[in-house]
């Protein structure tokens, strides 16, 4: 039995507006899942329904088979950490983990043992007699998991609790809050509209668009086999290039073509003439010079971005055989690699990993 389903889940508004059109999904014991999506998508709804701070207008919410829909956020046996932490500013840190022990007349003794227990799980012992002013972004985001901890609840729920942290102190809590989660093993359900914490911490993905889920499943079953084109660029980055043009069959072995570009795809059955879109990921290129072409697997342009990450570059050309205009290519940064000057020309070629295949009209996957 899942530890938390949610079944074709709605959110209607009184305004007529839907939010949440009918989703569905399950977490296991222990599992951590993220619902990741651009802003808007119902992602931020769902986790207030399974909350409680939030009325579903459709479907059911259950925790250990139980539904909870009619019950308060107090009975449902959750924990939710927001994205401004909530902190009681005249409270000290220990009041403020203690709270939820406090409110229940819990004895001294006992309170004071779970919040020590807490807090040193979380590397705050030193910080129990502060006031929430005198810390940083990272303590006060310790302290507010501390208090959900100290609750021992039955799922942890988290709304893009790292947005307000500066990039080297996200990435830090990233790995804390995914290791404190093995450490507790307790089902945790995780909203960010960053690809990176959803590819990252997710044991499960749930990708939302428009109240509706995209796709369901694993980082690796995501990125490497995305059901539609709106799931395939918005995981990823930079998105994956797609390109228009239609599929022929030679030998047993289907073409896809587009102009001034051919692509052999092997033994996939295909009807002749049938449009589709090519998606490429920016990695499954390398980058050369125009002085070095090698046949029609390949596309040529000229250069009019170049970003240098470090480890890897990104590599931007206008195209016009891209439905955007444009193509990426992430190549690995190799000492004393060759340089290229923003409006040269350069060449794409299809080194390594896969292609994927997408209905124009609808942007599903094709298998």
């Amino acid at each position: 039995m899942p530890h938390l389903e949610l079944k074709n889940i709605e959110k209607k508004y009184s305004s007529g507006s839907d939010a949440v059109k009918g989703i569905s999904f399950s977490a296991e014991q222990g599992e951590f899942i993220v619902l990741v999506g651009p802003s808007g998508c119902g992602k931020s709804t769902t986790l207030r329904m399974i909350a409680g701070l939030e009325e579903a207008t459709g479907g059911d919410i259950l925790i250990d088979g139980k539904r909870v829909n009619d019950l308060p956020p107090k009975d449902r046996n959750i924990a939710m950490v927001f994205q401004n932490y909530a902190l009681y500013p005249h409270l000290s840190v220990f009041e403020n983990i203690a709270f939820p022990l406090s409110i229940r007349k819990e004895r001294k003794e006992v309170v004071d043992q779970e919040v020590r227990k807490a807090a040193a799980l979380l590397s705050i012992t030193h910080l129990l007699d502060r006031k929430p002013k005198e810390l940083s972004g990272g303590e006060r985001q310790r302290v507010a998991v501390g208090r959900a901890i100290i609750r021992k609840p039955a799922v942890f729920l988290f709304d893009e609790p790292l947005s307000n942290l500066d990039a080297a102190l996200r990435t830090e809590m990233r790995a804390e809050l995914k290791n404190l989660q093995r450490r507790l093993g307790t089902t945790m359900v995780y909203v960010t509209h960053d690809q990176t914490e959803a590819m990252t911490m997710g044991d499960k993905i749930v990708v939302l668009s428009n109240g509706l889920i995209e796709q369901f499943g694993s980082p690796h079953e995501i990125y490497s086999k995305p059901k539609s084109t709106f799931v395939a660029r918005f995981l990823g980055s930079p998105a994956m290039n797609l390109i228009r043009g239609e599929l022929s069959q030679s030998n047993g072995r289907a073409i896809f073509f587009a102009p001034s570009f051919e692509l052999e795809l092997g033994s996939v059955a295909a009807d002749a003439g049938k449009q589709v879109l090519l998606g490429i990921r920016p990695e499954a290129f390398s980058v050369t010079g125009s002085a070095n072409p090698t046949g029609k697997s390949e596309i040529r342009g000229l250069l009019s971005l170049t970003e240098r990450l470090g480890s890897a570059t990104n590599y931007y050309m206008e195209s016009s055989l891209s439905l955007d205009g444009r193509m990426t290519a992430s190549a690995q940064s190799v000492m004393g690699s060759e340089e290229y000057e923003i409006g040269s020309e350069i060449i794409f070629r299809i080194s390594h990993g896969d292609v994927h295949l997408f209905d124009p009209e609808n942007g599903l996957r094709i298998a």
